[in-house]
C-alpha cells in the first residue's frame, strides 16, 4: 500500500492566516504523527473573493479588534481577479507596517516587513512560510497550469479571462461568461477561446477536481466543507473534521502551540 496524503485546503485567508487554517494544519499534524505520510496543502489561490483575506487582528493592550484589508488598484481587479492575480500595493504595505506593532510581536512585524512578494496570494502564503506554518507541508497551487491540465474535466467552472485590461475569473454557463454583480446582475465576459489551464472549478466541483490530481487518502474539512462536499467524489477517503478552536474567523499570531 502507498504512504497516506494528508490534505486540507483552503484559499488565501488573511495577511495573518485565520485561525481555523492553523487549526487545519495542526489536524494534519495530529493525524501525520499518528499514520504517517506527507500533507498537502491544497492552496486555492484561484478564488477571487477579496473578502476571504480579511484579517481580524486584537490590539495586544487594550483588547480593541481591527479588521484590515489589501488595498486594489481598480474596482474591476478587487472584485473579480483571481486572488493570484490581485496585485499588492506598495503604499499600502508601508501604511500597514507602521501600525503593526501594536497588534503582533515583533518577529511578525519583521516577516510582513521582508515580505516582497507582488500578488496577494503570493504575499500570503510567504507569510504562512514566514511563521513557520508551511514546513514539511507540500504545496498544491490551484493557479498552476501543471495543476489545471492534469485535472479533471468539470461541469461547473469559472475561466480567467481577459476584461477592461484585467484577468478576471468569470463562470462559464451555456457557452457565455459572467462576472455577478450582486443581487440577479450579471456583466457578461466576450465569449473566446481558453484551455484547461485557465479553468478553476465552482464550490461542488473542487474537491473532485483537486482529488484527480492530489489523490489523497484522507482530507481535513473545515466546518462549512462538512455540509457541501460531496464524499462520493471521493471514494476510499477518510474525511476528517478539523479540531475546533476558539475565535476561528481571527488571525492567527501565534500562542496556540
Amino acid at each position: 500500500m502507498s504512504d497516506p496524503i494528508i490534505c486540507f485546503g483552503q484559499q488565501p485567508c488573511g495577511i495573518f492566516p485565520k485561525r481555523f487554517l492553523f487549526a487545519k494544519i495542526q489536524t494534519a499534524r495530529r493525524l501525520q504523527r499518528e499514520i504517517g505520510g506527507t500533507i498537502v496543502f491544497f492552496y486555492h489561490d484561484s478564488d477571487h473573493d477579496p473578502r476571504e483575506t480579511a484579517t481580524v487582528l486584537q490590539d495586544r493592550h487594550s483588547g480593541q479588534k481591527l479588521s484590515l484589508n489589501f488595498v486594489f488598484e481598480n474596482k474591476i481587479q478587487k472584485l473579480y481577479s483571481p486572488l493570484y492575480l490581485k496585485r499588492v500595493v506598495a503604499d499600502w504595505k508601508t501604511k500597514i507596517e507602521r501600525g503593526l506593532p501594536a497588534y503582533v510581536d515583533r518577529k511578525l512585524v519583521e516577516v510582513f516587513k521582508t515580505n516582497t512578494k507582488t500578488t496577494v496570494a503570493d504575499f500570503c502564503l510567504s507569510m504562512y512560510t514566514g511563521m513557520g506554518l508551511m514546513e514539511g507541508i507540500t504545496i498544491a497551487r490551484s493557479s498552476e497550469s501543471s495543476f489545471r491540465s492534469a485535472a479533471c474535466s468539470i461541469e461547473d467552472y469559472f475561466v480567467d479571462l481577459p476584461y477592461e485590461g484585467e484577468i478576471v475569473r468569470a463562470r462559464a454557463r451555456d457557452g457565455k461568461f459572467w462576472l455577478h454583480k450582486g443581487g440577479d446582475k450579471f456583466i457578461e465576459v466576450p465569449a473566446q477561446g481558453f484551455g484547461p489551464e485557465q479553468v478553476s472549478p465552482a464550490r461542488d466541483t473542487r474537491f473532485r477536481w483537486m482529488q484527480s490530481v492530489i489523490h489523497c487518502t484522507h482530507y481535513v474539512c473545515g466546518a462549512s466543507e462538512q455540509d457541501y462536499i460531496n464524499k462520493a467524489d471521493g471514494p476510499g477517503v477518510t474525511f476528517v473534521e478539523r479540531e475546533a478552536i476558539d475565535n476561528s474567523a481571527e488571525a492567527y499570531v501565534g500562542g496556540d502551540e
